[in-house]
Parts: structure tokens; C-alpha cells; sequence
């Protein structure tokens, strides 16, 4: 059971963001977001975009930091990866 957040790099609304994903399970996720004040609007089918000034406090609450492809694989080992030609168009 791990929360993961990759490397803060994708840039929206004058800040950059990162994804934190369960390797287990979305119900981890979504409990480890709430208990840190992660609103469920930035939950995006299979993670949580996380502005960059929040990774030092989610780490120190048990996330651990790991790089955008090893948060990618970790995901589609987990079977939870939303791959991007089955997500909705907008």
C-alpha cells in the first residue's frame, strides 16, 4: 500500500502540478487525499493533480516522491491506470 506523487513539471493556471496515485487501490487514494485536504475536483479518473507547493507536506504525511515514469508504471501495474484513449472527451 503506497501513495505516490511524481515530480511537480505540469504547467496550468501559473503553477506547476503533479499526480498522486495509489499503487493499490483508489479507495486508498481518495481516504489519503481527504485527510489532507485534497478536494475531490482534483481527483481525474485514476489520480489527484496536486499543486507543487503541497508535495513537501503530502510526503511528510507518508507519499512517497518518485518520478513521472515510475508513478506511470506503478500505476499501470496496479491495473488502475485510465489510459488516455479511454478517457472521456471533454
Amino acid at each position: 500500500m503506497t501513495v505516490l506523487v511524481d515530480t511537480p513539471m505540469w504547467p496550468a493556471h501559473g503553477m506547476l502540478w503533479s499526480h498522486l496515485v495509489s499503487d493499490t487501490s483508489l479507495e486508498e487514494l481518495h481516504a489519503f487525499a481527504r485527510a489532507q485536504g485534497i478536494p475531490r475536483r482534483g481527483f481525474d479518473l485514476d489520480h489527484y493533480d496536486v499543486p507543487a507547493d503541497r508535495i513537501d507536506a503530502l510526503v511528510a504525511a507518508g507519499a512517497r516522491r518518485v518520478s513521472a515514469g515510475e508513478l506511470t508504471r506503478a500505476l499501470i501495474a496496479s491495473g488502475l491506470r485510465v489510459r488516455a484513449k479511454d478517457r472521456p472527451t471533454r
